[in-house]
């Protein structure tokens, strides 16, 4: 009988105790795409933050131009009623403005999450798959040895 390697020892060990068998090729692949899906994550929350940055930018500068519009068109003259009357109109727009503002804010990072959480949640479900595939038991394989 030819001595056997330690390699082979090794292998008839692990058969021996039913380890599970690894394709490090397909591990590797599994890796790689982990990388990518955190890569395209990190681009969506990117892109989203950035989006949000430019919304908040709008949001800013359209309440400047509202605010000096209402300003220059308010002229507290004449009636008390009147003034007040536009008071509250002014108060009133902001207020919608505000609630308008706020809405959209919350839709942009909801979807800004909720994209860059799906790439990596689906990579989740795809690398439990590939990596249950990738491990099988020795003695249920064999004839790959």
């Amino acid at each position: 009988m030819a001595a056997e390697s330690i390699l082979d020892q090794m292998k008839a060990f692990g058969a021996r105790l039913g380890l599970p068998k690894v394709d490090v090729d397909k591990l590797i692949d599994i890796q790689l795409k982990n990388i990518d899906a955190l890569g395209r994550s990190a681009q969506a929350a990117g892109a989203g933050a950035k989006a949000l940055a430019d919304k908040q930018r709008e949001i800013i500068e359209t309440a400047f131009r509202e605010t000096s519009a209402m300003v220059r068109d308010f002229h507290p003259t004449g009636n008390p009623h009147e003034v007040l009357a536009k008071q509250q109109d002014y108060a009133r727009k902001a207020f919608e403005m505000t609630m308008q503002n706020t809405r959209d804010i919350a839709e942009l990072t909801k979807k800004t999450t909720t994209d860059a959480t799906a790439i990596i949640r689906d990579r989740l479900r795809s690398n439990l798959t590939e990596l249950r595939d990738s491990v099988s038991r020795m003695g249920s394989d064999s004839s790959k040895t």
